[in-house]
């Protein structure tokens, strides 16, 4: 039963929103028990109290984009449109375009870049989420980048994410910059 259920979710998530669910479903079938697992990720993935949703889906999307080039990133700007951000703060995010950034977007896309990369500019970065949001839009912006880096990272370790391709928005393809290559 459980099986049966889990597939009509898993096909409805694909359904909807035009995505290759073919690694869900193998790892339903291999092992159901790490569904409920896997179905945790989305939760902790989501959780945000504090943060705005511009600065939120950005540092969503900048985890997505160092880790995948293809309908793992589709799927992420897919879900960030559908949360209500604009396709130019979406646009701006996938070219980099900070100057087209609002103040929020920008905070989660500099956030979210900075640790990503452990580059040098994290503390910062920090430092500025920390003012704007507290303690607890650190979490957020952390959990928000760090945990939707592990689907494509699950998709290729199972030999399934094996594609790049441009990014639409809209009826526009978008060329992605920092995208995993």
């Amino acid at each position: 039963m459980f099986r049966f259920i889990a597939r009509r979710m898993i096909v409805k998530f694909g359904n909807h929103y035009g995505y290759d669910v073919a690694f869900m479903l193998h790892m339903l079938e291999t092992t159901p028990d790490v569904m409920n697992a896997f179905n945790a990720l989305s939760t902790l993935a989501d959780y945000r109290r504090c943060v705005p949703v511009p600065a939120f889906m950005a540092a969503k999307l900048v985890g997505t984009l160092h880790e995948d080039c293809g309908p793992c990133a589709q799927l992420a700007v897919d879900m960030t449109r559908e949360a209500g951000v604009a396709a130019d703060q979406i646009e701006a995010v996938l070219t980099g375009n900070e100057a087209a950034m609002s103040a929020d977007t920008a905070l989660g896309y500099r956030f979210a870049t900075a640790i990503v990369a452990r580059s040098d500019d994290a503390d910062a970065a920090r430092d500025a989420v920390r003012s704007a949001y507290g303690d607890a839009g650190v979490i957020e912006l952390t959990l928000a980048a760090q945990v939707t880096r592990i689907y494509p990272m699950i998709k290729s370790g199972l030999g399934y994410g094996r594609s790049c391709s441009r990014v639409a928005l809209g009826e526009r393809e978008i060329v992605v910059v920092n995208a995993a290559a």
